[in-house]
């Protein structure tokens, strides 16, 4: 049961306007049927097109999503036509009159102001045929007073559709925005990809080098007798050759027009002083702190860590709004941590201005290590991350 009022939901949601319609062109038909030729003020008929013009006043309205100026237009100017038929169909059905407030009332909320004032014109105009067809018309005054009451509720329909307008403009920017911002994080991580990759081409390149480079020498160094190491040697030389040179096949697709494989060794966490010097002589004043012994790691996870606070800072100078920033480095058996702070606005995440959080975390992802950045409850930015030496030893 409750189930089957989940489902029913939406559409009550949806379609609740449509079931008034139907419900008051039955209420409409019965008045209209009820009243037919009793004293002076009912219909006068003949029934049939009574009848038929209800039916023309109401239905197109179910058609307003699609026609949301035509729909309500019909309506109204079917009424004022029939008015030359039958006169008192109109001027004495309550139901029809209620009809009329709906109809000026959908066509004050149209997005087209050129439309809705049109609308209001025609019901105006409308109401001003009926008045005047009908024999039994009042004075002039009860037709300023429904005149009143029909500008009224265009007012009403107006007002609330550009408030209406104002919110599915927000939420059209909020979703374009969400779309812009998810299709930066794709590039984003794209692109941090494709520089994670050329990277380790030129670390694993360097190492598959020195390598090859060491069995040859070992090779030369052989007694002629131990010809089967000497084979075993050659292959350990022509695989290196070969996977460097598919390495360079592969990773060349990725490397920019201007740019060529790196000859200076890839930075690391030796070169921190260096880099935190360079922060200081942009103008942000940066402390250093190294705990626990600084062991050699394995290149991807040192030049990972580099990029690490390289980032951090970068963003402190450029978006942060920081007068001085902290940079931790705490090695262990196990990882290898490092944390960056700033005292900014707690806006350090660079997503202003590059990579941001998300190429880091995809860099970090790639080790299996963790990354936590955020705002600090004292203010400021931190980033934090926990970075681990065993993939790296594997």
């Amino acid at each position: 049961m409750k189930s089957t009022a989940l489902r029913l939901l939406p559409l009550a949601q949806k379609y609740w306007f449509d079931a008034l319609i139907v419900a008051g062109l039955g209420l409409a038909l019965a008045v209209t049927v009820d009243e037919q030729g009793k004293g002076n003020y009912g219909p006068e008929g003949p029934l049939w097109f009574d009848v038929a013009v209800t039916f023309v006043f109401f239905l197109p309205l179910l058609a307003r999503r699609r026609f949301p100026f035509g729909a309500p237009a019909v309506s109204a100017v079917a009424i004022a036509a029939a008015s030359f038929v039958d006169p008192r169909l109109v001027s004495n059905d309550f139901v029809l009159f209620v009809g009329g407030l709906a109809v000026v009332f959908m066509l004050g909320m149209l997005r087209e102001r050129t439309q809705a004032v049109a609308g209001l014109a025609i019901v105006n105009g409308t109401y001003a045929i009926v008045f005047h067809n009908d024999p039994t018309s009042g004075r002039v005054g009860d037709f300023i007073f429904v005149a009143v009451v029909f500008t009224t509720a265009w007012i009403v329909g107006f007002a609330l559709g550009h408030q209406f307008r104002e919110t599915d403009e927000a939420k059209e920017r909020a979703a374009r925005a969400e779309r812009e911002r998810e299709e930066r994080s794709r590039l984003a991580v794209a692109e941090e990809r494709t520089r994670i990759a050329r990277e380790l081409h030129d670390i694993v390149g360097h190492s598959v080098s020195v390598m090859t480079v060491q069995a040859s020498a070992v090779r030369r160094l052989l007694l002629p007798e131990q010809e089967r190491e000497r084979e075993a040697l050659e292959i350990v030389e022509q695989t290196g050759r070969e996977a460097l040179a598919e390495m360079r096949r592969l990773v060349g697709v990725l490397r920019r027009p201007e740019e060529a494989p790196a000859l200076a060794p890839q930075p690391s966490l030796e070169h921190l002083d260096k880099l935190v010097e360079q922060v200081r002589e942009a103008g942000l004043p940066v402390s250093l702190h190294i705990e626990g012994n600084a062991t050699p790691l394995p290149p991807g996870v040192d030049l990972t860590g580099y990029r690490l606070v390289q980032e951090g800072l970068t963003n402190a100078v450029k978006h942060a709004g920081a007068h001085g920033a902290e940079v931790l480095v705490r090695y262990s058996d196990e990882e290898v941590e490092i944390v960056v702070t700033d005292d900014g606005d707690g806006s350090g995440d660079g997503e202003k201005g590059g990579h941001g959080l998300v190429g880091m975390r995809e860099r970090v992802a790639v080790y299996g290590g963790e990354l936590e950045a955020g705002p600090r409850p004292e203010g400021g930015f931190a980033l934090r991350a926990r970075l681990p030496l065993g993939n790296g030893h594997d």
